[in-house]
């Protein structure tokens, strides 16, 4: 989601904060901009679309301050336009604020009644007037934020910069998240530690209801009481990792051919493949637990989704599966002997954490899946399972979610042998099949050309389905949410018996149809699916294996011949296709595919 960086330095700021966010377009936006302090006075410049609208501004006027902050908006309340663009200001401060103010209303109605004119349309300009109004009563900086901080509700992080205040930032967070960045005689703040990558290793996440005042001297941080608190000072990647797509056109596409490597590194964690065994999560006894709530959103759901298949067939261990907005409202009784899994590739999930935070209430353990250890989700949990995917740019997720399945694919078969389900040699054939499972992306991925020559007549059409059965049935959720989400074509999956109770109605020579359907025990099912697809002039993209494109022996749009493979790996390996179809068919269309539009990388607020 929104980005946020902010620096107290020795040298003009202003074309620091324009490269500290392009380091955050990956959490997606559709406005930027900047203030700095110039002789004491802030000065703004922003842009709606891209950064380079930004730099473009930059390059046209002189910003020689040594303080500013930045900011890239995903836009939530009011048009993605230069006068909805962050920061917003008065006479006295500007900020920055990444999440959702939901008393705005409220606050907006009695600051305009005391006299305070609004210029914007969003949730974050009350803050800058509620701040200030604080100041203008002849409160300093420091008591006016924290004044202000209760009368706000919702999730927010924020970053304050004052008039007259060379060496003083404020930062805040309830909900979104915030770093600071410690410097020599400079520091930072920043949304996530990439941003913070070029000025610092050393890095503090704040904790939530946290604020900080920084000077370039260093920070001083208050939790929600007001309490001065010491946080841990962790070293941290972010400062070595470089933004690069290498010789690749997109980062989706680098990251969708990083997967072998990826899963390899996420399975070696999990799994003591010299012995044949899956390790069990410290932490957790699953033959204690008599039932499993797995919650997420978006793909990780999907992983999740996935999971719910591997656990009830492998460990015979009952699971519910929810998407964390619903799960979060439903006030689902949960078991004392129950095990709740969230995941999240950031951590920082807005949903995701609140779900997280019910269960707990509940009493039930935490096992956190997520691929930024020091995140929120990650810190909250009872026990992490850490996923290895190193930092995902592109906003459609493709090498989490193989991570994410890597990572639950071990812990289901660590939890069948626990519960005396798998025998060692049943868990050793498992664990030898994941073993397999990069060697078999490898050989995927030499599909490509054979998957952009397909994609050039999907990206003919206005919509599209996706069938698949059991562990496929997400997999096509998956495939048609990922054409969704870069390509804009609608498309929708479902679970191929499921395609006689209503989506057939839609089926003509118009609608191509994606069945993913390797040769496994429910493979003759699906074939019914695909005649019932075709006799009404379907035209059907299938992807399986060299024994089901033999046994299917139907006229297809195309066929996808895949490896043969043991069906605990099948989800990991057919995710590729699907992504590889959805970004060639987006690159076809002309789509933003590292950014597509209205979407955000991590989805921080409701």
């Amino acid at each position: 989601m929104c980005g946020i960086i902010g620096i107290l330095g020795q040298t003009p700021v202003a074309p620091l904060l324009v490269d500290a966010l392009k380091r955050l377009e990956y959490r997606g936006y559709d406005s930027a901009g900047i203030a700095t302090l110039e002789d004491g006075h802030v000065e703004r410049l922003r842009a709606e679309g891209k950064l380079r609208n930004l730099e473009a501004k930059l390059a046209t006027v002189g910003r020689m301050g040594r303080s500013g902050i930045g900011h890239t908006r995903w836009a939530t309340h009011g048009a993605p336009t230069e006068r909805n663009a962050h920061p917003h200001a008065t006479d006295r401060l500007a900020v920055v604020h990444n999440g959702i103010i939901e008393n705005f209303r409220e606050l907006r109605r009695d600051l305009e009644a005391a006299g305070r004119v609004f210029v914007s349309d969003t949730d974050t300009e009350v803050v800058a007037h509620l701040v200030t109004a604080r100041l203008d009563e002849g409160m300093s900086p420091r008591d006016a934020v924290q004044a202000s901080l209760g009368a706000l509700e919702g999730a927010f992080a924020l970053a304050f910069l004052f008039e007259g205040e060379d060496d003083l930032l404020i930062g805040a967070r309830r909900g979104s998240p915030l770093a600071i960045g410690w410097g020599s005689n400079e520091m930072f703040l920043g949304s996530d530690a990439i941003a913070l990558g070029p000025f610092t290793d050393e890095v503090t996440y704040l904790d939530d209801g946290d604020w900080v005042v920084l000077t370039r001297a260093g920070a001083t941080i208050y939790d929600a009481a007001g309490q001065e608190v010491g946080r841990v000072v962790t070293r941290t990647q972010g400062a070595t990792y470089v933004v690069d797509k290498g010789n690749h056109r997109h980062f989706m596409v680098k990251e969708i051919h990083e997967q072998p490597e990826v899963v390899g590194h996420t399975l070696a964690h999990y799994l003591d493949l010299a012995n044949g065994i899956a390790k069990v999560p410290s932490g957790i006894d699953f033959a204690a637990i008599d039932r499993l709530s797995i919650t997420a959103c978006g793909t990780a759901y999907y992983a999740g989704f996935v999971a719910k298949y591997w656990f009830e067939r492998l460990a015979r261990l009952p699971v519910d599966i929810d998407i964390a907005s619903e799960f979060r409202y439903r006030e689902q009784p949960l078991s004392r002997n129950g095990l709740s899994i969230v995941i999240s590739q950031s951590g920082e999930t807005a949903d995701t954490l609140a779900s997280l935070r019910y269960a707990k209430g509940e009493g039930q353990k935490i096992a956190a899946v997520v691929n930024v250890q020091e995140s929120t989700i990650a810190r909250e949990a009872d026990i992490r399972l850490p996923t290895l995917a190193g930092a995902e740019i592109g906003v459609a997720s493709t090498k989490a979610f193989t991570a994410q399945l890597s990572v639950l694919a071990a812990t289901a078969v660590a939890a069948g042998k626990a519960r005396g389900v798998l025998s060692a040699e049943d868990e050793g054939k498992l664990v030898r099949a994941l073993s397999e499972v990069p060697r078999l992306m490898h050989q995927v991925l030499k599909l490509d050309e054979q998957i952009e020559a397909l994609a050039r007549e999907l990206a003919k059409v206005k919509h599209c389905l996706y069938l698949g059965r059991g562990t496929s049935y997400p997999i096509a959720l998956e495939g048609a949410l990922k054409l969704k989400e870069i390509s804009y074509i609608h498309a929708e999956g479902y679970a191929a018996g499921e395609l006689k109770h209503g989506p057939i109605a839609l089926i003509d020579e118009d609608m191509p149809v994606v069945v993913i359907a390797p040769y496994d025990r429910v493979f003759e099912k699906t074939v019914s699916n695909m005649q019932e697809v075709a006799a009404r002039g379907g035209r059907i993209i299938l992807i399986t294996d060299r024994k089901g494109q033999e046994a299917a022996a139907i006229d297809t749009l195309a066929t996808i011949i895949l490896p043969e493979m043991p069906a605990i790996v099948t989800p990991l390996v057919y995710a590729i296709p699907v992504q590889l179809l959805a970004y060639h068919t987006a690159v076809f269309m002309g789509t933003d595919v590292d950014q597509p539009r209205n979407l955000a990388k991590s989805v921080t607020v409701e």
